[in-house]
Order: C-alpha cells, then structure tokens, then sequence
C-alpha cells in the first residue's frame, strides 16, 4: 500500500476467497472502474455492486475519489468483496480518520474463509458415500 508518484494516486490490495484486487484511489467524482469496465457492468448484480461500495457509505465520501482497479481470480462474489477490502484500505491510506468507522463495522478484516479440499474416498470435503451394513 502505497502512493503512486506519477499518477498520485494511492494503491491498495484486497483479497476474498481466490479473488484479489489491486485498488487505485485518487479524488473525482465517483467513477468507478473495474478491469476497464464500469462497477455496474463488471459486477452484474445490484447486491455486489452495494458490497463493493460499502467502504464509501459508511465514511461518507461518495461520489468523492475515482476507483481504477484490476481484479483477478475466484468469481464475481469474491471479487467484489475483495474489491471492498481494496477500497477501505486505499481510504485509510489516503487518511487515517476513516479507520474507527471502517474498523467498527468489520471493512478492514480480511474474511479469511477458504474453501476446504476435497478428501479421497469420499465425494466431497465432508460428504461420505452411503454407508452399507450389508
């Protein structure tokens, strides 16, 4: 995390499941840029464009800094949490006031659930096969 000296723009990093966000913020007008695509258009569902924007909600800044980013791995959901662990990030490089409100409602923990391995001898993680006595 730090501040581009060409651009000035301040780079974060946000991860979720196997997606991973690399966040550039500087202040404009509220565009939102993701893989060179609007939020809106990249993301698909209302509801992840929401998550994704959260960090701006809670800090009250919306419509205050642009957002480019490049998001790889994992599926739509995991990139948009990602994406919003990148966006809170970023905001608390640029000032560390926003870290109180963005701690108290859980926007800088990174969710650090994984999908658990499939076993051999069994058709999933957990699942088992049908059990026979006879």
């Amino acid at each position: 995390m730090a501040v581009d000296a060409k651009t000035n723009e301040v780079m974060a990093i946000g991860r979720r499941k196997n997606a991973s966000a690399r966040v550039r913020l500087k202040p404009g007008t509220g565009v939102v840029t993701v893989n060179g695509r609007p939020l809106d258009a990249y993301l698909a569902r209302e509801v992840l464009v929401m998550l994704a924007k959260q960090p701006f909600d809670v800090t009250d800044t919306v419509n205050r800094f642009d957002i480019r980013a490049r998001c790889s791995g994992g599926g739509l959901t995991g990139q948009a949490g990602a994406l919003r662990l990148g966006i809170a990030r970023a905001l608390v490089e640029l000032d560390e006031k926003y870290r109180p409100v963005l701690r108290k409602y859980g926007l800088l923990t990174r969710d650090a659930r994984e999908v658990e391995r499939k076993k051999y001898g069994q058709p999933g993680a957990r699942k088992r096969f049908q059990f026979s006595k006879r």
